[in-house]
């Protein structure tokens, strides 16, 4: 289902205060939304707030950490009644980190797979009954291409992205017939502060050397909603490579090995 009109319409967006999330912020209240903003940083979510509202739109800053079930449930309610039926939700609120499997800390492996994940099924649960009721809405769901392929030093990250592609494509099916639509967004690498500065050094060249800025990814995730995309791969190169992965596994693995080998 085609999003032909952002105007009037009430969306939310997690991980809202910097980055990606960010970006669509503004971008859909540029267009006309009613934007939710929500993050666990409350002086970074009223500065957006505040730049929306100087360009005349709309927001309402929300102080919730998405992988608290609780704290999710009591956001949705303040954005219904605030802003009406959510109509659109971007569920892309996310950690990263980059470490050797027997390196990662467990329970910062826990925490992260609570954000990318959980985060995700906590948001599309709260919103979820409303729409179908309506029958209208977009969930967005903002995966990697680490949820396509595995890399080395991402075992975590990767297994939450997997589990988010897995999550989406699986909801679409149940979903879609119903009259809702479902995006989701496979990224390449983006400059955000997902990474910090020794996060940006242990990346292989491969993905330093695809480095985007947040702005254009938002609007090829707005022309996708308008489109009716169903996956949108940014930079469009990471679709071929999927391509690749089907038609000759093994020559995918030796690829990915060779690329992702660290300088």
């Amino acid at each position: 289902m085609k999003l032909r009109s952002f105007r009037g319409i009430a969306a939310v967006v997690t991980g809202a205060s910097s980055g990606i999330g960010r970006a669509l912020a503004l971008e859909l209240a540029a267009r006309g939304a009613r934007v939710a903003l929500v993050a666990r940083r409350a002086d970074r979510l009223e500065a957006v707030a505040d730049e929306i509202a100087r360009a005349g739109g709309r927001a309402l800053p929300l102080c919730a950490d998405v992988s608290s079930r609780a704290q999710v449930e009591n956001a949705a309610k303040r954005a219904r009644s605030e802003l009406g039926p959510v109509d659109l939700l971007v569920n892309n609120a996310g950690r990263a980190r980059h470490a050797p499997f027997l390196e990662w800390d467990l329970d910062d492996a826990e925490a992260m797979l609570a954000v990318n994940l959980l985060g995700g099924v906590y948001w599309t649960r709260a919103v979820l009954p409303e729409m179908l009721e309506r029958g209208r809405g977009w969930l967005v769901f903002m995966a990697s291409a680490a949820g396509k392929t595995g890399t080395p030093c991402e075992s975590a990250y990767a297994a939450s992205k997997f589990a988010l592609v897995g999550l989406a494509e699986s909801v679409s099916h149940e979903v879609e017939p119903r009259g809702l639509h479902v995006l989701t967004v496979i990224p390449g690498t983006f400059r955000t502060e997902l990474f910090d500065a020794e996060g940006w050094a242990q990346m292989p060249a491969v993905a330093r050397n695809m480095v985007r800025e947040p702005e254009e990814l938002a609007r090829r995730v707005i022309r996708a909603l308008q489109r009716g995309e169903h996956e949108l791969y940014a930079p469009r190169r990471l679709r071929w490579a999927q391509l690749v992965r089907g038609i000759s596994p093994g020559l995918y693995r030796r690829i990915v090995r060779r690329v992702t080998a660290r300088d």
